[in-house]
């Protein structure tokens, strides 16, 4: 039978179809301790959980207010949310690579943020292993935000809101960066995109079915795909070289293993939400899903370590016909959660 249930507080409606999520595999209540987190029922248990920082409607409020409020830059004029719109899966549609302040580029593009408690390693190259830290790199990345961590303190102090919600949350006078960073997740780990039409159908929910072009699309993806961009996350959370160029300007992995085995890998990134997420690769050189597949089927260089999935049999790539590349880009659109990309809760506070 299904259930829901309702979160009701300062006015924020919570309500969520306990069909679609379930507490942790042993059937135990759910470690968040909260009806703001749940584990869909077709998905892992999580890397992150909350343990040590008791998930809230408080605590979600005061992240998502510190996550649209450009207080948080050096010079006032951009919060997280500018490179990180709801809209495009949490990543930046209208640049290839991030804006930051003075309109400074920087060299990679903005990834999506969904998921993120599943997640182990972020950032396109691993560089963070904790989420509670994933935004120091922005934060202090002086082509995106270009703040440092005590200026951020020292801003939240002095303002006129900030100190009573942090005390709200944390039951202490003091802010500083731990908290700073607490209050942060406690945003960006509920931003679970898992009801897309995709999740339906494998969920068996309100009758939904894959058109015959989806269907075959998503044979073509478990053949072909799958084996990187594995379900339900459609990540493997592996590093790939995925013969973008001979030899990548960027160093990728290898910057953080300093292994020249790793030169120009890449983390692989979800496809939950691809339809909307563009421009895609690591520099955003792709703007559609037709030239990502294109690139496959002709385009890929034979890199010293080109990902062995990419060269078997003596062939470079993936072969898709124009038809097959059609039907896999009709699958990859089930993946498109309309409900999580227009979801009240996630967008800027009044």
């Amino acid at each position: 039978m299904k259930k829901q249930f309702f979160v009701v507080g300062a006015g924020l409606l919570f309500l969520a179809a306990v069909s679609s999520f379930s507490s942790n595999a042993s059937g135990s209540a759910d470690p968040a301790d909260s009806l703001l987190f749940r584990t869909p029922k077709n998905f892992p248990a999580p890397v992150y959980n909350f343990q040590g920082n008791h998930l809230t409607e408080a605590g979600f409020k005061l992240g998502r207010k510190l996550f649209y409020d450009p207080i948080l830059s050096s010079d006032k004029s951009i919060s997280c949310a500018n490179c990180h719109q709801q809209f495009a899966s949490f990543a930046q549609l209208d640049h290839p690579v991030s804006h930051g302040v003075d309109d400074c580029l920087g060299t990679r593009n903005t990834p999506t943020l969904i998921n993120l408690a599943w997640e182990k390693e972020f950032m396109w190259d691993g560089g963070v292993n904790h989420i509670e830290i994933s935004s120091m790199n922005a934060l202090t990345n002086p082509c995106e935000m270009a703040n440092n961590l005590p200026e951020i303190v020292k801003r939240l102090k002095q303002s006129e809101s900030y100190p009573a919600l942090f005390k709200q949350v944390f039951q202490t006078d003091e802010i500083n960066s731990q908290l700073f960073f607490k209050a942060i997740t406690q945003f960006i780990g509920t931003l679970v995109s898992a009801n897309s039409k995709y999740d339906q159908v494998i969920r068996h929910e309100n009758g939904a079915k894959f058109t015959d072009p989806e269907l075959s699309g998503y044979a073509l993806f478990k053949t072909n795909c799958a084996a990187c961009h594995s379900e339900p996350l459609f990540t493997d959370q592996s590093y790939r070289n995925k013969g973008l160029d001979l030899k990548s300007d960027d160093a990728g992995r290898d910057s953080i293993t300093h292994l020249a085995s790793d030169h120009g890998k890449f983390r692989v990134p979800t496809l939950r939400n691809v339809e909307v997420s563009s421009p895609y690769m690591h520099d955003g050189r792709f703007n559609t899903l037709e030239e990502v597949l294109e690139h496959y089927n002709s385009g890929v260089h034979n890199a010293p370590n080109l990902d062995p999935l990419l060269k078997q049999n003596g062939h470079l790539g993936i072969s898709l016909n124009k038809q097959q590349q059609s039907q896999l880009i009709a699958f990859l659109k089930t993946l498109t959660d309309r409900q999580f990309l227009n979801n009240d809760l996630f967008k800027e506070p009044k």
